[in-house]
């Protein structure tokens, strides 16, 4: 590991002007490409002291052993630059978009004599019109096929083409009308070409001229009698309007633009990306990059520019560019379009209307391919074994942690805190044995506090397990007999249960059951207990587990900020590669404590906020209760009713009547509210709460 210091260049050797910048190894291969406005201002960046670098960056600049950069006039020539040389040189700490498929184009050969519709894939080539991509390479066959009958362009192969001359014989596709033969001379070279250039042109979203001209001799051969070819133009016309049918319009205004959508978490990005052309989506592709430097949504956004239009020149690059965020410097990037496409290309975010919404489809686009693209990860068996190595290997345990446990701490200004417990096996979550905490030891917000509570009461019912099947001597823990945890998610268990306090609702699936029809609780210890956050809550738990006399369970704990392991006891953070598969497995295991905990708490607040007095009223279901409310029209009437009165509503009788009295008059506030702003009293609604 190399010393930055070592090869910093001297005081007032960087230029300060616009510029390119290379980070090379000791072996002199480039690990990162760079571009700046000034220079100067950029690398004295990475010389600063490695603390306050963040850990991408920390680690390239240490394996850096030399820096050199390039001077040019333009920002825009920085810009083009940096993506030549990433291309070149291919840097492991620049970001690398790859395509989760390789995307089929409708492709038409304008630089043959005869132009040949076509499907291709991989790099583009010289002469040659793409349309597209496509998410399928059916959906060009079926779109081709409609629109031959209009323009019957070719679309056999060399080989085909050259038999067909030998013999004088056009294929299938010249018999049934959906080829012009230039095999056999029925059309010219000049012909042909034409045909192939329409085909371009209604492709390319100018459909409204070809409808209406073939309207209009449609209209002309009806008039002089020719119903034959007037029936085959109707044909005709339907064909192409089938063909535009299936890409539906989504901007009104018939634009022609790109959007672009960036979906990421800490480690990875996804990007979406639609091509517009007349109003239509005529092509979606996507990437998904690991984030191998220190970058945001604006440096994401750039990257991707590059490498969606670095290649491309004319109307490739569309009129228009929406994204989600602008880059660093958009006047240069927006120039630097320009410049590609031969005329003014605005590259701007979405505010409103159609393009906005439309961004936002881009957008759900991108998470889904993004989570499709960690399932896909996920699953893999060797992935998930490599990622509990490297865990192991980090954390300096002596076997792979094949059971993992999370804890995460949910709460709203101290309110309603709940805390989750999430369970990985092997790599994957085990859904079943998922359970969910209300903390119930204090009020107010102390995500501390919480996370001892909760390590405590789940390895109390861990030990008293233990001591019921008589894996665990009694009293051999330093709390052992006290009863307290959460309540299992799933059926309620049969026979006596613990006493202690309830803990949840039933959610997520239900858990497996033993022989003795009791379900599984907390028997099985995990190897590597995780908590999100940092040296607080690790050392909180680390605390719970030494009061129940527990030594044999890794504790560890994942910030969010920074992606730093902590462990109990140090001082410094465990900083895993971030191409690592442990870290990634750790995050996973965390992002779904997370997802869980807040997923618990919110409905726990969705039901404090709906409650109502009548709740309290033992043998009340629903039904009554929204039977009561109608017939009073709201609970501030009902608390004025009499006994009577209440038992005048359907399926009320006196004794229930009677707790509805006792229930409301105990609800009841001592004096009414009142708005301190305005001094209003405040009524209370139908449903029983204040507004």
């Amino acid at each position: 590991m190399a010393d930055p210091s070592s090869y910093r260049p001297k005081p007032g050797q960087i230029p300060d002007s616009p510029g390119v910048y290379k980070f090379r190894d000791e072996h002199r291969r480039v690990i990162y490409v760079g571009k700046a406005k000034s220079l100067r201002q950029r690398l004295a960046n990475y010389f600063q002291d490695l603390s306050g670098l963040h850990p991408r960056t920390r680690t390239m600049v240490t394996t850096a052993a030399s820096v050199e950069w390039t001077v040019v006039s333009t920002e825009v020539e920085a810009l083009q630059l940096e993506y030549s040389w990433i291309k070149e040189f291919d840097p492991r700490f620049n970001v690398k978009y790859r395509d989760d498929k390789s995307y089929p184009y409708l492709a038409v050969t304008l630089n043959e004599e005869f132009p040949r519709v076509q499907v291709m894939r991989g790099a583009k080539k010289k002469g040659v019109r793409y349309f597209g991509p496509y998410g399928h390479a059916w959906a060009i066959r079926e779109t081709v096929d409609l629109m031959l009958r209009v323009f019957p362009v070719r679309t056999c192969s060399a080989g085909v083409f050259k038999n067909a001359a030998r013999s004088g014989r056009p294929c299938l596709l010249g018999y049934i009308g959906k080829c012009s033969a230039p095999c056999v001379g029925r059309v010219t070279p000049e012909e042909h070409r034409e045909l192939a250039d329409d085909f371009c042109d209604f492709m390319a979203g100018r459909t409204g001229t070809y409808i209406r001209r073939l309207e209009k001799d449609m209209t002309a051969a009806a008039e002089e009698m020719e119903y034959e070819r007037a029936a085959r133009l109707r044909d005709d016309v339907e064909a192409l309007r089938r063909a535009m049918e299936k890409s539906a319009v989504v901007l009104a205004d018939a634009t022609d633009a790109d959007l672009i959508a960036v979906a990421e978490d800490e480690l990875e990005a996804a990007v979406q990306i639609f091509h517009v052309r007349g109003g239509r989506v005529r092509g979606q592709r996507g990437w998904v990059t690991d984030k191998v430097e220190n970058v945001d949504t604006s440096g994401l956004v750039e990257h991707a520019l590059q490498q969606l239009y670095g290649e491309e020149t004319g109307d490739s690059v569309p009129k228009e560019v929406l994204v989600p965020a602008l880059p660093e410097d958009p006047e240069a990037v927006s120039q630097w379009l320009a410049d590609r496409r031969g005329s003014q290309v605005s590259l701007r975010i979405p505010q409103r209307g159609d393009k906005k919404d439309l961004m936002a489809t881009v957008q759900r686009n991108a998470q889904q391919a993004l989570g499709l693209h960690k399932t896909k990860r996920a699953s893999d068996l060797t992935t998930r074994s490599r990622a509990l190595e490297e865990i192991a290997e980090a954390l300096g345990l002596d076997t792979a942690p094949l059971r993992i446990e999370c804890f995460d701490i949910s709460h709203l200004q101290g309110d309603d805190v709940v805390a989750s417990m999430v369970v990985f096996e092997d790599g994957l979550a085990r859904k079943g044995e998922y359970r969910r905490f209300q903390i119930k030891g204090f009020e107010g917000q102390d995500d501390v506090r919480s996370m001892h509570e909760v390590i405590s009461r789940r390895f109390r019912r861990y030990l008293q397990e233990k001591e019921r099947t008589g894996e665990w001597e009694e009293g051999s823990a330093t709390d052992g007999s006290a009863t307290d945890g959460p309540a299992p998610i799933g059926p309620a268990p049969t026979g006596p249960v613990p006493a202690g306090p309830a803990a949840g609702e039933p959610a997520e699936p239900a858990e497996p059951r033993e022989d003795d029809g009791r379900p599984k609780r907390f028997a099985y210890p995990p190897q590597l207990l995780v908590v999100d956050g940092g040296q607080p809550q690790v050392a909180a738990a680390k605390r719970a587990l030494d009061e129940l006399g527990i030594d044999d369970i890794a504790v560890c704990g994942l910030a969010k900020r920074l992606e730093e392991v902590w462990l109990p006891d140090d001082d410094d953070p465990v900083v895993l590669p971030r191409s690592s598969e442990g870290l990634y497995l750790l995050q996973r295991v965390r992002d779904e404590a997370h997802r869980f905990a807040i997923t618990y708490q919110r409905a726990k607040r969705a039901k404090r906020i709906r409650s109502s007095p009548l709740d309290a009223v033992a043998g009340l279901g629903e039904t009554r209760k929204q039977a009561l409310i109608k017939h009073f029209g709201s609970v501030k009437k009902l608390r004025q009713a009499t006994i009577d009165e209440i038992c005048e509503v359907p399926g009320i009788g006196r004794r229930t009547a009677e707790s509805v009295a006792v229930a409301l008059a105990a609800a009841a506030p001592a004096t009414p509210a009142v708005n301190t702003a305005t001094g209003e009293i405040i009524e209370e609604d139908d449903g029983g709460s204040t507004t």
